[in-house]
């Protein structure tokens, strides 16, 4: 590693080998003369045999990876034109072949086509990912389905559910980010071969008028790369506004993890659940003590990172005028990539984390507990009315006492002793043993928490897991720092 210069920490430090090498000039590049070839091809299938030969092609094909990186750079820094500087690169390796490299071309067909291809192979990795983190959570659901813990709203103690219930919530937006991008794979479809501003006037020339096999051409070199579909219009490039529905559905999956590491942030303070910790780990410099959750606070971090990039795929789709204008060029080859790499390492976080979560089930009760007298009043005013007690006259006791104790619990520090007062009180028809019996089973304050975790697990993730399991793969989620 050169020091002296700026190290891109998503390449350095956070990202897989998988989607680094996705978007590095190695696959890049080799696309590009992949698609050379497949246009060549298709022309020499379609009737250009006096102007293409299998020769040529054959050449094309055996330097596909044979790339001189240090002649392209000269030639670019002459000629200023990325794709012609690799054009005539291609040409020296291919001397057969060097009058009809490109023929009709225009450089978004090797660079749209390619930028397409890339996508929806990093799109896999993606979903993969995605896959993996739902399996973890499937696992931990289903472990703790049962494990009563205390719920909130507006941060504040509501009432309980259960560990397993809380995390289903984390599944189903998985669930629907997974479902994104599987409409988003569906949908891509190349490039193809369409000219500079979208007409195949070239094409339609070389073919000599004959719109038939311009169309057979669009179609076959798609299917040469790959792909099962082609847009059917065209500027120069393929719309941009596909690339906002792209950074949208990573931005999702961002915002997915953000809401998951920002809740596992706050059980981790209140000392319940928390991300694993390594034996060696440093929480931090002076205080020895700490155990900070690192991972979960650097999934927020690049969360956040990815979800403000959207603003910037909006704005390059509404600066292309008419057919294309080039402002979209330098911004795309950065965020595109960045997009997926952020994704890429959010997601090996959250498979890290997920894969060896800690609970506290102790701590967790003695949240409960803390708070059960206050939780347990609706049930007290229920079996009251069974005791022929009006409604309205106890919700009113109870909530005398309730305030009283929440003070002593606030201004004093003290216990909570809401059920002692109530059993003082005559107007109230409990005593302490009675009041203390309602709260023991604290798994009849968790409705159908765990019901509905068996229900979802069963009927939707598993499911869902079953049915994309040769796309789920195994996901190194190790990390170096």
């Amino acid at each position: 590693m050169d020091h002296s210069v700026y190290q891109e920490p998503l390449v350095g430090r956070y990202t897989s080998k998988e989607m680094q090498y996705l978007f590095s000039d190695e696959v890049k590049f080799a696309t590009w003369r992949r698609c050379w070839v497949a246009l060549a091809e298709a022309q020499y299938e379609l009737g250009l045999d006096h102007l293409i030969s299998k020769e040529m092609i054959d050449q094309m094909k055996q330097n596909i990876e044979n790339i001189d990186y240090e002649v392209v750079r000269q030639k670019e820094k002459e000629i200023r034109h990325d794709v012609m500087a690799h054009v005539y690169e291609f040409g020296t390796k291919c001397p057969l072949a060097e009058g009809i490299i490109h023929l009709g071309a225009t450089s978004q067909y090797v660079v749209c086509n390619t930028d397409l291809f890339i996508q929806k192979q990093a799109l896999g990795l993606i979903k993969s990912g995605l896959l993996n983190v739902i399996n973890n959570l499937a696992h931990f659901c289903d472990k703790y389905k049962s494990l009563p813990t205390l719920g909130y709203t507006h941060y504040q103690p509501a009432q309980p559910t259960t560990v397993g219930k809380r995390n289903t919530l984390y599944i189903q937006d998985l669930l629907l980010d997974l479902g994104y991008i599987d409409t988003l794979l569906s949908s891509i479809a190349a490039r193809g071969a369409k000219g500079t501003v979208g007409t195949q006037a070239t094409f339609l020339e070389l073919f000599q008028g004959d719109h038939q096999r311009v169309r057979q051409l669009d179609q076959t070199v798609a299917e040469k790369l790959g792909f099962n579909q082609v847009i059917p219009v065209t500027g120069q490039t393929y719309s941009r506004k596909l690339d906002i529905k792209l950074a949208e559905t990573l931005a999702g999956i961002g915002a997915t993890s953000h809401k998951f590491a920002v809740d596992l942030r706050l059980l981790s303070n209140l000392k319940v659940q928390e991300e694993p910790f390594a034996k060696s780990q440093t929480g931090s410099s002076a205080m020895a003590y700490k155990r900070n959750p690192m991972r979960s606070e650097r999934m927020t971090g690049l969360a956040r990172k990815l979800s403000g990039m959207v603003s910037n795929f909006y704005a390059t789709y509404s600066n292309q005028w008419f057919e294309r204008t080039l402002d979209d060029s330098a911004i795309r080859r950065m965020d595109i990539p960045q997009a997926f790499l952020l994704t890429d390492a959010i997601l090996k976080l959250f498979v890290n984390i997920t894969s060896d979560m800690v609970v506290y089930p102790r701590q967790i009760e003695k949240h409960i507990r803390s708070e059960l007298p206050f939780m347990a009043t609706e049930k007290l005013l229920m079996e009251a009315v069974e005791k022929g007690e009006s409604r309205q006259t106890m919700h009113e006791v109870v909530k005398e006492h309730a305030i009283a104790a929440g003070k002593m619990v606030k201004d004093q520090g003290q216990e909570n002793d809401l059920f002692e007062r109530l059993a003082q009180d005559s107007r109230i028809p409990f005593n302490i043993e009675e009041l203390n019996e309602m709260t023991r089973d604290l798994a009849q304050f968790t409705g159908r928490a765990e019901q509905q975790t068996t229900e979802f697990l069963n009927e939707f993730v598993y499911p869902s897991l079953e049915a994309n399991k040769a796309q789920m793969g195994k996901i190194d989620s190790s990390l170096d720092v």
